[in-house]
């Protein structure tokens, strides 16, 4: 794993819990204590994270890890995965999008569609889609996070209107034995009024267990990657659909 993937994971890490122990990253990244102290203090150093006696924290809990600091990371494996999540689009449906930088990725590849329906809280995505003769709503509600995400009750009140053909999506962390985190409730409607769901994810949100499950894999119609789970995950979920993409980067416009 490089430096920056180990970085990026430590990051997500704190925007969940705000404060980890340095034994608690290396036993969740596999890495020795001394690579995972040379990784915070360079972290700390870029003003990403306070450092204290045996740990780390987040500077600012709530606002830690901003949306727009999170869209440069992972740029090429989110980018593969939307271009893998668009290929199952077809012209006539009416798709859930979730406010994630993964699932944002998709806007350009949707260009060539026909008669397509896109429902979704990103305000940006929604700006984007406008461009291209896509049917688009976006959701209202409150501004959930800063600048373009919109989520609260007013927007789950509003989905709860709407069928969809396809759900993406893309959430916190996954295990390689197939769970998925803790997701909102407007994740949790979109998903039961899908007909198929598809998560989006890459290898800087594999951890080692959750503390709370969102859903597993048997919930799924697809899992988009930019690696390949193990052969027992896919054995254990058999009517759902892997797809890796980490050989496919010639193969985007």
């Amino acid at each position: 794993m490089s430096q920056k993937l180990r970085q990026e994971q430590i990051l997500h890490i704190l925007q969940e819990r705000g404060y980890v122990t340095v034994r608690y990253l290396t036993q969740a990244l596999h890495y020795s204590s001394a690579t995972i102290n040379r990784d915070l203090n360079a972290m700390q150093t870029l003003g990403l994270v306070k450092r204290t006696y045996g740990g780390v924290e987040a500077l600012d809990r709530n606002h830690f890890f901003p949306l727009p600091q999170r869209q440069l990371y992972m740029k090429k494996e989110k980018r593969r995965n939307a271009h893998a999540a668009a290929e199952l689009i077809r012209n006539g449906d009416t798709v859930f999008l979730d406010g994630s930088t993964s699932v944002q990725y998709i806007a350009p590849f949707l260009a060539e569609k026909r008669d397509l329906r896109v429902i979704t809280n990103n305000l940006r995505l929604a700006i984007e889609l406008g461009e291209y003769d896509v049917d688009v709503i976006c959701l209202g509600g409150a501004l959930e996070e800063r600048p373009h995400i919109v989520g609260g009750d007013d927007a789950v009140e509003q989905v709860l209107h709407y069928r969809a053909d396809k759900m993406f999506f893309s959430i916190g962390y996954v295990t390689a034995d197939g769970n998925v985190s803790k997701g909102s409730l407007l994740h949790r409607v979109m998903r039961k009024n899908a007909r198929e769901v598809y998560l989006l994810t890459n290898k800087s949100k594999l951890v080692e267990h959750l503390d709370e499950i969102f859903c597993d894999f048997s919930a799924l119609t697809g899992v988009i990657s930019d690696f390949e789970f193990p052969e027992e995950t896919k054995k254990a979920f058999p009517d759902t659909e892997f797809i890796c993409v980490s050989e496919k980067e010639k193969s985007i416009p």
